[in-house]
């Protein structure tokens, strides 16, 4: 419906930046989310038991904000999900990194003996990158194109590289859209390299990021992660050349997990299966 809707219908996102945007939408989400798993497992539970993952910068105001939207299921948050999504040993006393990239923030953190030794959020993740393709297509090609379409983009021909292995390398992606001057019909084909370059600028920041949190790094898990390498999860890491974009930029072997994408959703519920185990990493 996004984008397609008339002047009596609007879609919200009740989430923005991996903070609620929207307090009243947010709470009916997570209703209707609770409704469905009822009705799917026959659990009328009134003590039905939540937890639910929050960016490792989130203010105190942000976190009471999500805590207060599902306070009727008594919800609780853990801030390792995609450590624990991709199977890594939390508790284990050497140092692992995860660079989680998802639609709004981007989450980089060391940890170690259970706990983040040192952390990164900035809020440049994957909708800044469909925002990006968006004012491309306009600045260059002098089309119009929606937020869907941009997505749309992204993830056929996105990529963080401009020389990609010949059988990673997507053909060219045809966008339909109007002139922005005349309104008639274009065609455009956008090519992977032509992504890389559009796509540079944002991705540079998270390398920028990704060394503020190495910095910090006491020298022992800096060593550690240099053995074990880093690991990148979320959407994001679903780009293609992304994990040796990093490698390269930074000289530490990156690592995309299989399944990267549901790696925190994963994770999350790993939490909440072994809540007693996992109890120290509750807020």
């Amino acid at each position: 419906m996004h984008g397609k809707t008339h002047e009596e219908i609007r879609t919200i996102r009740p989430l923005k930046d991996g903070v609620i945007a929207d307090f009243t939408a947010a709470e009916q989400m997570i209703r209707g989310l609770i409704k469905m798993f009822n009705n799917k497992n026959r659990l009328f539970s009134p003590s039905l038991r939540i937890v639910i993952c929050i960016p490792s910068g989130s203010t105190e105001v942000e976190t009471r904000a999500i805590r207060d939207s599902a306070e009727h299921a008594g919800g609780r948050d853990v801030p390792m999900a995609a450590a624990l999504g991709i199977g890594l040993d939390v508790e284990a006393p050497e140092g692992n990194m995860i660079v989680d990239i998802g639609g709004g923030t981007t989450e980089i953190a060391v940890i170690s003996l259970g706990g983040i030794v040192s952390n990164k959020s900035i809020k440049i993740a994957g909708d800044d990158l469909t925002e990006d393709i968006q004012e491309y297509m306009g600045r260059q090609h002098n089309i119009k194109v929606g937020e869907r379409t941009a997505e749309a983009i992204k993830i056929a021909v996105g990529a963080a590289l401009t020389e990609l292995p010949e059988d990673e390398s997507p053909e060219d992606f045809i966008v339909h859209g109007p002139n922005r001057m005349t309104s008639l019909p274009m065609d455009i084909p956008v090519s992977y390299q032509e992504m890389a370059h559009c796509l540079d600028k944002s991705l540079s920041k998270m390398d920028s990021a990704i060394l503020s949190a190495l910095e910090q790094t006491p020298p022992e898990l800096y060593a550690d992660i240099v053995k074990n390498g880093i690991y990148i999860t979320g959407g994001g890491a679903l780009l293609r050349g992304l994990s040796k974009r990093f490698t390269d930029r930074i000289g530490i072997q990156f690592h995309v997990p299989e399944d990267p994408l549901h790696a925190v959703a994963k994770g999350t519920g790993i939490a909440l299966k072994n809540i007693d185990k996992y109890n120290f990493l509750i807020r």
